[in-house]
C-alpha cells in the first residue's frame, strides 16, 4: 500500500468539506479565517520547519499532515477542536491505510496543538504549533467594517505581513511581524497572542532552537 502523503489528502472532498464547515462555524461565532488556505500555510510551513533543520522526509511530511488536518475539530465545535480533531484524524488516517505509529504522531501533534490544553511533546507537534500560532495576517480578518473591530480584529488586521525565519546554523527562529500601529501598539499584539508566544517558545525550544519575535524590526522576545 502507498504511504498516505498531505498531496492525497488535499484531494480528499471528504476533508475539505470538514475544514469548510469548521471556517462557517467559526465565521458566525466571530473568529478569524480558518479555511483550506489557513490549513494549507500551517502544513506547507510545517513541513518547512522540519526539512531545513534537517529531519527526515518522512518526519516532515507527517507534520504537513497534522498541519493540513489541525482544525478539522471546528465543525464539531471551537470549545476543545484539538481533541475532537484527533479524534476525527484517527478515523480518517485510518481509513486511508496508515499504519499505527504515523497515525499516533499525528493525533498527537493536533491533539496538543491549542494552546490552552497543548504543548509541543515532538518534533511534529512542535512544528505544527509554530506553524499554525505564527499565522498572522490581514486578511484572516473577516470583518471588514473597521469602526466595528473588537480587539482581535483590531490586532489582527494591525499585521500587514509576517514571515517565520529559520537560520538552522545559528539555531534561532525568528517570527518578523510588520505591524501598522496606527491599528494597535505592541502591547495591545502581546495582550492577545502572549500564550501563543510563549507556545512557540517551547515549541522551538523542543526543536533545539530558540524563538523570537521581532515587530517592526524590533526585536521584542
Amino acid at each position: 500500500m502507498e504511504e498516505i502523503t498531505y498531496k492525497s489528502l488535499k484531494e480528499s472532498k471528504k476533508i475539505k468539506a470538514y475544514i469548510e464547515q469548521g471556517d462557517a462555524v467559526l465565521g458566525a461565532l466571530g473568529f478569524t479565517e480558518h479555511s483550506e488556505k489557513h490549513a494549507v500555510k500551517t502544513a506547507e510551513t510545517a513541513g518547512k520547519i522540519l526539512k531545513e533543520l534537517g529531519y527526515e522526509k518522512r518526519t516532515a511530511e507527517l507534520a504537513r499532515i497534522a498541519g493540513y488536518l489541525h482544525d478539522i475539530g471546528n465543525c464539531v465545535n471551537r470549545n476543545d477542536h484539538a481533541h475532537s480533531g484527533a479524534l476525527m484524524a484517527f478515523q480518517l488516517l485510518r481509513e486511508q491505510g496508515m499504519n499505527a505509529g504515523e497515525i499516533a504522531v499525528v493525533v498527537s501533534a493536533i491533539g496538543e496543538h491549542d494552546e490552552h490544553t497543548g504543548t509541543a511533546v515532538d518534533a511534529v507537534s512542535a512544528a505544527l504549533i509554530l506553524a499554525d500560532k505564527t499565522d498572522v495576517r490581514r486578511n484572516r480578518v473577516r470583518n471588514k467594517i473597521k469602526e466595528t473591530f473588537d480587539k482581535h480584529d483590531r490586532v489582527n488586521y494591525a499585521a500587514k505581513s509576517s514571515k517565520l525565519v529559520i537560520q538552522a546554523e545559528k539555531r534561532v527562529i525568528t517570527l518578523n511581524i510588520e505591524l501598522d500601529e496606527s491599528m494597535c501598539s505592541m502591547m495591545d499584539y502581546f495582550e492577545i497572542f502572549l500564550q501563543r508566544m510563549l507556545m512557540c517558545r517551547r515549541a522551538a525550544e523542543m526543536l533545539g532552537m530558540r524563538f523570537k519575535v521581532t515587530a517592526n524590526g524590533s526585536k521584542i522576545v
